[in-house]
């Protein structure tokens, strides 16, 4: 074994470095889930800077030091406080606000979110299409395209008014009839927070043999 090692000292240090630059630094994310639709798609794989809100003590969730805060309208990759399960979900609302839902419309500190640029389309759940609307969502200075999947039967469409902890933040994914997201699993403590998905580095039609979705590479989740 010794022997083993020194003859190997150069692969065991890089692959302990990368171990350490993937749990601190940066790292990447497939998507696996519609929960992120139409924003992000299943075949997506993120980048993701781990240094974007927490310095954290490698391969735990032990924070070192603040580094940035989180903002509202980021795409942000997190363990589920519920299972630890790793979810990625736009962070909507912040310690302290105060966030209601009504037949679908989300409300933040009393400020109801406009709703503009319908689009229908055709959304895939499980084996059939069933009818959606992507619209444009403005809050707070922010504007993301959202989707709603009217036949989806599902009471998490009204909730709250609910007021964020003190140390937690709220996820909703962008499918909002089709996201396991804080309406589920509750809010989200600081230290579970992973980091800021930035960009999709490459992407590929899950749906179409694994066809290369060339005009997402690189495209950046914030423009």
């Amino acid at each position: 074994m010794k022997n083993l090692i020194r003859a190997n000292k150069g692969l065991i240090a890089f692959l302990l470095l990368f171990g350490v630059f993937r749990t601190a630094v940066a790292d990447w994310n497939p998507i696996p889930s519609s929960s992120m639709r139409p924003n992000l798609l299943e075949g997506d794989v993120v980048f993701v800077n781990r240094l974007a809100f927490d310095l954290k003590l490698p391969l735990t969730d032990t924070i070192l030091t603040h580094m940035g805060e989180p903002q509202r309208g980021d795409v942000v990759t997190f363990s589920s406080p519920k299972d630890g399960t790793r979810l990625i979900k736009r962070l909507v609302a912040l310690p302290g606000d105060v966030v209601e839902m009504r037949n679908e419309m989300l409300i933040i500190n009393g400020k109801q979110a406009q709703y503009d640029a319908v689009q229908q389309v055709m959304e895939p759940i499980g084996q059939v299409e069933v009818p959606a609307l992507r619209i444009s969502e403005h809050l707070d200075g922010h504007e993301r395209r959202v989707q709603f999947i009217p036949r989806v039967d599902t009471p998490a469409r009204n909730f709250g008014p609910v007021t964020v902890p003190p140390g937690q933040y709220m996820m909703l994914g962008d499918n909002r009839d089709n996201s396991h997201d804080s309406r589920y699993i509750g809010f989200v403590p600081r230290n579970l927070l992973i980091g800021r998905a930035e960009r999709v580095l490459v992407s590929a039609d899950t749906l179409n043999n694994w066809t290369p979705r060339f005009e997402r590479f690189g495209m950046s989740l914030y423009e």
